[in-house]
């Protein structure tokens, strides 16, 4: 079926990929910058101004359903255009497979488990939609066409440990999720202090879990696109992280003093 790219003869696709991957990388820089000054306006920062700039607010459970479904979709559909032994190469079944199994949870679970929670700028989850299409194609088109993994490649420590910090990091993200939506119980509004899981040493413990998934991911890989998108995960929820943590500073006087932002005992 790869035939259908037929119309893409002389289209260098591997140095797009690359090239993209670079600029993605490029991209979270710019974020990361920004981010420093102001607030992405979603979740506990978006308010009536926010519809203002960013266009009306979407329905959280919406918005996160639609943003984050091209990223389980495009792998699925690149899944009918891979190269015919790619498949059969187990690494790269095994690193796709982690990227399915993510966006499942992510697209498919996640979002209709959320509680409560405010609108999503429609601007701000068309940029997050855009953003899921394309990583979803770099990831799945470089592990279904261009990765060439041998059999060895399933016993070498970056592999190896790569999976272990992959699962490991999705763990955490989940818990913390879990922990996030439970604060409140049946009838209760406004905010609360997460405990428990890592949220004993950090206030973004579910920014840090999916840091460390991705991390994880791209160790797994070892190639420019799991590192880019590595390195735009840190960059675009890492500054959201030390935000939540001034947040909750401000707003509880009580707020554990030994717990950190985003990386235990340091940030």
């Amino acid at each position: 079926m790869d035939s259908s790219f037929a119309f893409l003869d002389g289209f260098d696709e591997l140095q797009f990929i690359y090239i993209m991957s670079k600029i993605m990388i490029f991209v979270g820089v710019i974020v990361a910058i920004c981010l420093v000054f102001l607030k992405a306006e979603y979740g506990r920062y978006f308010s009536s101004n926010s519809s203002q700039r960013y266009g009306f607010g979407v329905n959280v459970r919406v918005a996160w359903f639609v943003q984050e479904l091209p990223a389980f979709l495009i792998p699925c559909v690149l899944l009918f255009y891979a190269r015919k032994d790619a498949l059969g190469m187990t690494p790269n079944t095994i690193l796709l497979s982690l990227l399915l199994l993510h966006y499942t949870q992510r697209s498919l679970i996640y979002p209709w488990l959320i509680t409560g929670g405010k609108p999503t700028p429609i601007f701000l989850a068309f940029l997050a939609l855009q953003f899921c299409a394309l990583n979803g194609y770099l990831q799945a088109r470089y592990l279904t066409k261009y990765a060439h993994y041998e059999m060895s490649w399933l016993s070498n420590p970056c592999f190896v440990c790569g999976v272990v910090i992959f699962l490991a990091g999705m763990a955490i993200n989940i818990h913390s999720d879990h922990t996030l939506r439970n604060l409140r119980k049946p009838g209760e509004t406004g905010y609360k202090i997460p405990r428990g899981g890592m949220f004993t040493y950090v206030s973004g413990a579910n920014f840090l879990g999916e840091i460390i998934e991705w991390s994880g991911f791209a160790l797994a890989c070892w190639s420019l696109p799991s590192l880019a998108f590595a390195s735009f995960t840190a960059l675009n929820i890492g500054p959201r992280a030390i935000q939540h943590h001034k947040w909750y500073l401000e707003k509880f006087e009580d707020y554990p003093k030994s717990r950190k932002a985003l990386i235990p005992f340091v940030l």
